[in-house]
């Protein structure tokens, strides 16, 4: 089996990353004392980390969202969203991911004295701050909020701010109950713009969820997309029927930004060897691997691919396609995506598998 330091220094894509679902706890304890915030339960940096922990894995997907009001409590000023940004891009460098898209909600961050602009600046600011001290490329997904009405605004601001570095846009939430097609304006101006989509969908809510992300949202990938199993049918036999919407979903090559961690502990699997993503991946789906909330699930990039491995026997091979998939499904540039797979990512996992570096299982192959 791979071991956890090979997979370390094995290069990583993310895609699926939320800023305020990845402060370091000391980073918490600290911005609410020099905010102000007195929300905290503990200013202890560990007891707060296991808080956190404790109260995402209660198995439901609006319990799992109840951590965020302390990390959104504490980012409302301008140097606050700089530092978390900055060390966001710190930390996924040092886990050895090579490009992530990490996504927010600008208009969390606006219970004080910052309007949506002054909210994006302050993040790019962070984000290029951590760029120049790392090897990394980082882009923004700005994501509107379902039970909100300002996915309008969000969609605007967004494409304002592509040619710093936003590339995409997202609606988040709790699915059951708020459709994305409430927010059809939004998407028609991003499609309008030529801007990029995707949609958290299929998470915690059923196919109908997908249909409507993709149909009537425009969505180009799949914020989780785990429940496209249930149009999915597995017979005792072993065959596999697909349904109208999995058998579109896969001839489109729609990516599906899972979380296996985050989505045992929102309910939406039992555990990761029970995660749909091995029987999606065997039937060859546009599958890319995801933290989500780095802090609120205790989780990294090297975690989620350990966690595979131990629980499907994944070789190198397995996590260079994995990778790649997430890498095609980037919004950065064509030309910008196709120079890190073949100049960094296929190197790399090449270099992975020299004798003196990989294990007997990956030297064999």
């Amino acid at each position: 089996m791979i071991s956890h330091d090979l997979i370390e220094r094995a290069p990583k894509v993310l895609l699926h990353d939320h800023l305020d679902g990845g402060l370091r706890p000391q980073t918490v304890a600290e911005l609410a004392d020099e905010t102000g915030y007195d929300g905290l339960p503990t200013s202890d940096p560990h007891d707060l980390a296991q808080h956190f922990v404790d109260t995402a894995r209660r198995g439901s997907l609006e319990e799992y969202l109840e951590g965020f009001a302390h990390t959104v409590g504490v980012t409302q000023t301008r140097e606050a969203l700089q530092r978390v940004a900055r060390e966001a891009v710190e930390d996924l460098a040092d886990d050895g991911v090579v490009y992530a898209e990490i996504r927010f909600a600008p208009e969390l961050h606006t219970m004080g004295d910052l309007e949506l602009d002054d909210v994006l600046e302050a993040v790019l600011d962070g984000v290029h701050a951590g760029q120049a001290t790392r090897d990394i490329t980082v882009a923004v997904i700005c994501c509107a909020m379902r039970t909100a009405a300002r996915s309008y605004e969000i969609a605007e601001v967004a494409v304002r701010w592509r040619e710093q570095g936003v590339v995409g846009f997202d609606i988040a939430g709790a699915e059951a109950g708020f459709p994305p097609t409430q927010h059809l304006d939004a998407f028609q101006l991003a499609l309008r713009e030529c801007f990029h989509i995707t949609v958290h969908a299929g998470e915690s809510f059923g196919p109908r969820s997908i249909w409507e992300a993709l149909q009537w949202c425009g969505a180009e990938r799949l914020g989780h997309g785990l429940r496209i199993v249930d149009d999915i049918t597995v017979t005792d036999d072993g065959d596999v029927e697909l349904g109208r919407l999995a058998g579109y979903v896969r001839d489109r090559r729609i990516p599906l930004e899972m979380c296996p961690t985050s989505n045992v502990h929102t309910g939406g699997a039992r555990s990761i060897a029970e995660h749909p993503i091995q029987l999606l991946r065997q039937l060859r789906y546009r599958v890319t691997v995801n933290t989500d909330n780095r802090l609120m699930s205790d989780i990294t990039m090297s975690g989620e691919f350990t966690n595979l491995v131990e629980a499907f026997d994944l070789g190198l091979d397995d996590l260079q396609w994995l990778t790649v998939n997430a890498m095609k499904s980037a919004f950065w540039p064509f030309d910008d995506r196709l120079r890190l797979i073949e100049d960094v990512i296929k190197p790399r996992y090449a270099a992975l598998r020299e004798p003196a570096t990989a294990g007997p299982r990956d030297a064999a192959r």
